[in-house]
């Protein structure tokens, strides 16, 4: 949980006209009695989002979040990253059951088509009626009348696909695709860590999120099975810095620092990957990080404010860093405690690092004990892991004082390849090629 590590945002979205928005798809052809976006939308960001010119790419995904139009899929880098961050998640990791390489190229593909047509606010295949009535339809129908809503999906590959004896490919694992240590304090759970594949899939309806995934799983059946899911909302840090700054479930603003997406040249340094850092076929691609961190939010909430404020080196109302009394103003962190969150993180304390946040929180219940199962599902981009991830949360784990409120209880890594370049590419190929 790095609330004040800087991150840098932009892709191919940020800079192509919005898809779907001229023309209905055949989907928004239907009635529109269910349609609409997750509730709070506008209040988390969707409104802020008009101070945006309407002329510009930057306007029409700002207006994506007010109409539900779709994000282009294809471009040089998968959507889903830098695009201006949606309300709701649905994040899955699946462990690959085939042997057969060819399969596996083969799902890859067909979850491609799946992804295209989804994305653009399309049913899979032929649609969840009006075939033959003795074979299952090629949609599950949930998401029929519903908008696109900006439904993106990313595709990550995590290190385990690259073991010896599988599918050929421990030539091909990047160097930055490191097996995450365990770090003091974790807790983490084998059934929410890891994985073969894990999909993001990111919606201002969560029902298209939800439904997303499930044509997936549906496809990979017998091929795949989901090892772990995670449900998340309310976004916990923005691309698009004239929104409001979301909050936590601690009560802060978390991802104060996260730069426009139109900084393309620090995308470049801190995100993408590139040819020369030693893997050829991730230029274009990123690494990603995925933490479940547990809160203990009833301990936190009998917590003093100028104690919580004194944690976090931010204060609750504006998030100003200590002595200064704007969010955005450069924190002094002299005037930090030593053990401050915000202290910690910053890159004057950890060689520089920075790294760009999709963070959201989530909710799961009760753990047994009468305490809320929530926190922060923890999503970071980096172009290095070693440069990134790593050395923020060795700094964090071993002296952040917020750790007596949170547990890491789930973690994994994965290599996000490049994006779909057309209709004739599809997820992995620079991999498999």
């Amino acid at each position: 949980m790095t609330e004040d590590t800087p991150t840098q945002a932009a892709d191919a979205a940020t800079t192509t006209p919005v898809a779907g928005a001229a023309q209905p798809s055949r989907r928004s052809l239907l009635a529109y009695a269910g349609a609409g976006l997750a509730v709070g939308a506008a209040a988390a960001g969707g409104a802020a989002a008009v101070t945006r010119g309407s002329g510009s790419a930057d306007g029409a995904l700002a207006n994506a979040a007010l109409t539900g139009a779709a994000v282009p899929f294809h471009g040089a880098h998968q959507a889903g990253i830098a695009t201006p961050v949606q309300d709701r998640l649905h994040f899955a990791a699946f462990d690959v059951k085939t042997k057969d390489r060819a399969e596996l190229v083969q799902l890859l593909k067909d979850w491609t088509r799946a992804a295209e047509r989804m994305t653009a606010g399309l049913p899979v295949g032929e649609g969840a009626f009006g075939g033959l009535p003795e074979a299952p339809p090629d949609d599950t129908g949930e998401a029929l009348g519903l908008k696109p809503s900006r439904l993106t999906l990313t595709i990550g590959f995590g290190p385990s696909l690259f073991a010896k004896g599988r599918f050929g490919l421990e030539g091909q694992r990047p160097a930055a695709l490191v097996d995450l240590e365990l770090f003091p304090g974790d807790n983490l759970d084998p059934a929410r860590s890891g994985g073969d594949i894990c999909v993001q899939a990111c919606a201002d309806d969560p029902q298209v999120a939800v439904h997303a995934i499930r044509q997936l799983a549906r496809i990979g059946f017998g091929k795949t099975a989901m090892r772990w899911s995670q449900l998340g909302f309310g976004k916990t840090s923005s691309t698009t810095p004239e929104e409001q700054t979301p909050r936590n479930m601690m009560g802060f603003k978390d991802g104060t620092r996260n730069i426009s997406g139109t900084d393309t040249t620090a995308l470049d340094q801190h995100v993408w990957a590139a040819a020369k850092d030693g893997s050829a076929w991730m230029a274009g691609g990123s690494y990603l990080v995925a933490r479940r961190i547990r809160m203990n939010i009833e301990i936190w909430d009998r917590t003093p404010l100028q104690e919580q404020e004194d944690i976090f080196g931010r204060d609750k109302a504006e998030g100003a860093p200590v002595g200064k009394s704007k969010e955005r103003d450069e924190p002094f962190l002299p005037a930090m405690k030593p053990e401050a969150h915000v202290r910690l993180a910053h890159p004057d304390t950890t060689g520089g690092a920075m790294m760009l946040r999709r963070g959201y929180s989530f909710t799961d219940g009760t753990d047994g004990l009468g305490r809320l199962d929530a926190g922060l599902f923890f999503l970071a981009y980096q172009r290095d892991v070693h440069k990134g991830f790593v050395p923020v949360q060795r700094n964090l784990a071993r002296a952040d004082v917020l750790n007596e409120y949170i547990q890491h209880v789930g973690s994994a890594i994965f290599a996000v390849p490049p994006g779909v370049r057309d209709k004739d590419d599809w997820w992995g190929r620079t991999l498999f090629a």
